[in-house]
C-alpha cells in the first residue's frame, strides 16, 4: 500500500505569528518548513547580547497573558511545562512628568486609589472605577469577537450581532475623547492614554477600543519571562519541531513561485537558487514588503501594492540599548517619560512623521526583574524613542507626503534623541547621568529596522490600526489574487503585538485547514482557563446557581412586556 503524501506547507519568516503557526499546522499534519532571513527567530521578538548584557530588542512585557496560554494549550502543553517562567512586575509603570511628578501605574488598588484622589479626589476614583468597567467591556468583547474571528468580507461588519458589539467598544471615538469622559486633569488623562504607543498610534487617533490595552495590564499585570522574551518563542519553537516542524536560519526567500495559471503559489525560490515546492504558503515576513518584492507583479497585484504602501503605517523608532557599569535604582522595570507638550509631541511623530523636539520615551530595564540581563551591580537599559518612518519604501519612487528623508543626518537626529533621553531621565529621577556609566551602545533606528527584518518604510508595528486599517479593512489573512497563499503578523488581521499575533496565528491556521477540509485538532476543546463561571445546568448546586436580584430597574420591562402582550390579545385575529 502506498503512503499517503503530507501535505506541505512552507512558512517564510520565524517572527511570532509564524512560529506559531507552524506549530499549529504541523500538528494537525502538515510536513511544514520554516524560511527565516536572520540567523536567529522571533523576528522583532529576538534578543542582543553583550559582554554579559541583555535586551529585548522589540518586545518587552508581557500583557494578555490568557492568549499565551490559550497557544501553548493548543498544542498539548503548557508554558510552565515548557520551562517558560512567567515573572510579574511588581508595579507596571512609572509614569514622569516635566514637572517633577510622577504616577506608578499598578495592579493594587489601595494604591492607585491614593493617587487618583491625590490628583482628582473621592470622585475620581469613582470615575476611575466606571473607566475600568468600560475598559472591560472593550476587553472582554474584542477578545471574543474580533481576536478569535476572521473578517473576510466586509459583510461581516454589518450583522446584527457585530454592530450590537460595535457600539459597546466605541471604534468612532478616540482613546482621549473617551478618557477625558472619565479623568478631568490633563495629568490622568496623559496616564491612561499614553499606551497607544505600542500601537504605534496617537491617542488622538486612536480607537477607544484599545483602552483594553491598559485595562489587561492593571486587571491583569504586566509580565516578564526570565532569560527574555524570547523564551516564549523559543518554546514555541520547540514544540513545533516535536511536531515535525524543520526550521532553516539564514535562508532569505526571493520570490513565491506559481503555477502555469500565474495565480496559484507552488512554493519558493531562495536567494541562493533553490527552490522548495509546498501546497501552501504562509507569508509571516512584513506583508507590504511581500506584497511588493516577494510575489509576481502582475497588474492587479502591482496595483494593490501600491495601494498598500500608499496606507498609513505606524510609527518607527530610535531604540538604544546600553550597557551600564552599575545600576540606577531610581529606574523601575517600565518607565514612560511624558513630554510637557503631550498632543504635539504626538503630532510631530504622527501626522509629520518626524522626532519631536520635546520626545516621549519609554525605558525598560530588564536587570531590574530578571537579574540574569546584566552582570551582577550593573543594569542593562533599553531606550524607546518612537520617531516617524521613512518617507518611501524601499525601491520604489513613490512616497508618501511625510516621512523621515532617507537622505537624513542619521548620526545627527540619533544623537539628538540620546541628548533628550539622558538629560530627561537626570532631570526628573534625579539620578546621576547616565552617560559617565554607559560602557557599551547599540543602536536601532528606522533605517536598520527595515534592514534586518524588511519592514516597510522601518515601521516597527505594521501598517497603522485606524478604523479603516482594521478587521475587514486590514489585508486578509488569505492572500489577495493569490492562491494557497497565507499571511499572519502585524498587518494582517488581527493586528500587531505578539499576542495578537499569536491569536492571527490560530485564525490563519484554521483558515488553511477548513480551505483544505482537514480537521482542527484544538477546536472544541474545554480551554485552559477557566473564566466563564460555573456551568448553570439542572444540575448546578444551589451554592453555584446564578440568580440576578430582584431591581425595581426591571419594573418599566415587566410593564412594557405586559402592555404588548394585551396589546397583541386585543387585536390579534386568527386567519380563517
Amino acid at each position: 500500500m502506498s503512503k499517503i503524501r503530507r501535505k506541505k506547507a512552507i512558512v517564510v519568516g520565524a517572527g511570532a505569528g509564524g512560529i506559531a503557526t507552524a506549530a499549529r499546522l504541523a500538528k494537525s499534519g502538515f510536513a511544514v518548513t520554516v524560511l527565516e532571513k536572520n540567523s536567529f527567530t522571533g523576528g522583532r521578538c529576538s534578543l542582543i547580547h553583550h559582554e554579559g548584557y541583555r535586551f529585548d530588542q522589540g518586545p518587552s512585557l508581557l500583557l494578555l497573558p490568557k492568549l499565551f496560554q490559550e497557544a501553548f494549550h493548543d498544542l498539548d502543553t503548557s508554558l510552565e511545562a515548557e520551562g517558560v517562567e512567567l515573572l510579574r512586575c511588581p508595579t507596571n509603570y512609572n509614569v514622569w512628568f516635566a514637572d517633577g511628578e510622577s504616577f506608578e501605574l499598578s495592579t493594587d488598588l489601595a494604591r492607585m486609589k491614593a493617587q487618583i484622589e491625590r490628583w482628582e479626589g473621592k470622585d475620581g476614583f469613582q470615575r476611575y472605577l466606571a473607566w475600568l468597567r468600560e475598559a472591560h467591556t472593550h476587553y472582554e468583547l474584542s477578545v471574543s469577537e474580533v481576536l478569535h474571528k476572521n473578517f473576510t468580507s466586509l459583510w461581516n461588519l454589518v450583522v446584527p450581532h457585530f454592530v450590537l458589539t460595535g457600539l459597546k467598544i466605541h471604534p468612532l471615538h478616540s482613546i482621549w475623547n473617551r478618557a477625558s469622559k472619565y479623568f478631568w486633569t490633563e495629568r490622568l488623562r496623559r496616564v491612561f492614554t499614553f499606551a497607544t504607543m505600542y500601537m504605534g498610534m496617537s491617542p488622538f487617533d486612536a480607537p477607544a477600543t484599545y483602552s483594553l490595552l491598559q485595562y489587561t495590564e492593571l486587571a491583569e499585570g504586566i509580565w516578564y519571562p526570565r532569560g527574555g522574551f524570547h523564551a516564549v518563542l523559543a518554546a514555541l519553537v520547540r514544540v513545533g519541531e516535536r511536531y515535525g516542524a524543520e526550521y532553516r536560519l539564514n535562508t532569505p526567500v526571493k520570490q513565491v513561485l506559481m503555477h502555469s495559471d500565474g495565480k496559484t503559489a507552488r512554493g519558493v525560490q531562495l536567494e541562493s537558487g533553490e527552490v522548495l515546492d509546498a501546497d501552501v504558503v504562509v507569508v509571516n515576513a512584513d506583508l507590504v514588503y511581500a506584497y511588493s518584492n516577494l510575489f509576481p507583479q502582475t497588474r492587479s497585484i502591482e496595483r494593490y501594492s501600491k495601494s498598500l504602501r500608499q496606507k498609513d503605517s505606524s510609527c518607527s523608532s530610535i531604540s538604544f540599548y546600553w550597557s551600564l557599569n552599575r545600576k540606577i535604582p531610581e529606574l523601575q522595570t517600565h518607565n514612560i517619560f511624558l513630554a510637557d507638550e503631550y498632543r504635539e509631541s504626538f503630532d510631530a511623530i504622527f501626522d509629520r512623521q518626524s522626532l519631536p523636539k520635546d520626545p516621549s520615551f519609554y525605558i525598560n530595564v530588564p536587570s531590574r526583574i530578571d537579574p540574569s540581563a546584566a552582570p551582577d551591580g550593573c543594569d542593562s537599559i533599553v531606550a524607546l524613542v518612537p520617531t516617524g518612518h521613512l518617507l518611501q519604501s524601499k525601491g520604489f519612487p513613490e512616497s508618501q507626503d511625510v516621512g523621515i528623508s532617507r537622505e537624513q543626518d542619521w548620526p545627527a537626529l540619533i544623537d539628538r534623541a540620546r541628548r533628550a533621553v539622558l538629560s530627561t531621565i537626570t532631570a526628573r529621577t534625579g539620578c546621576a547621568p547616565l552617560s559617565q556609566f554607559i560602557t557599551h551602545e547599540i543602536v536601532n533606528d528606522p533605517g536598520a529596522w527595515e534592514a534586518k527584518f524588511n519592514l516597510d518604510k522601518g515601521a516597527i508595528l505594521g501598517l497603522s490600526h485606524s478604523f479603516f486599517n482594521v478587521l475587514a479593512f486590514r489585508p486578509g489573512t488569505r492572500a489577495k489574487g493569490v492562491n494557497n497563499a497565507y499571511f499572519v503578523g502585524a498587518s494582517t488581521h488581527p493586528g500587531t503585538g505578539v499576542p495578537i499575533a499569536l491569536a492571527g496565528a490560530k485564525i490563519t491556521a484554521e483558515q488553511i485547514l477548513d480551505d483544505y477540509r482537514m480537521s482542527v485538532p484544538w477546536r472544541g476543546r474545554p480551554p485552559k482557563v477557566f473564566d466563564q463561571g460555573v456551568l448553570q445546568t439542572d444540575m448546578t448546586s444551589r451554592i453555584d446557581r446564578i440568580q440576578k436580584p430582584w431591581s425595581w430597574s426591571m419594573v418599566p420591562a415587566l410593564v412594557f412586556a405586559v402592555m404588548w402582550l394585551a396589546l397583541a390579545l386585543r387585536y390579534w385575529r386568527p386567519m380563517l
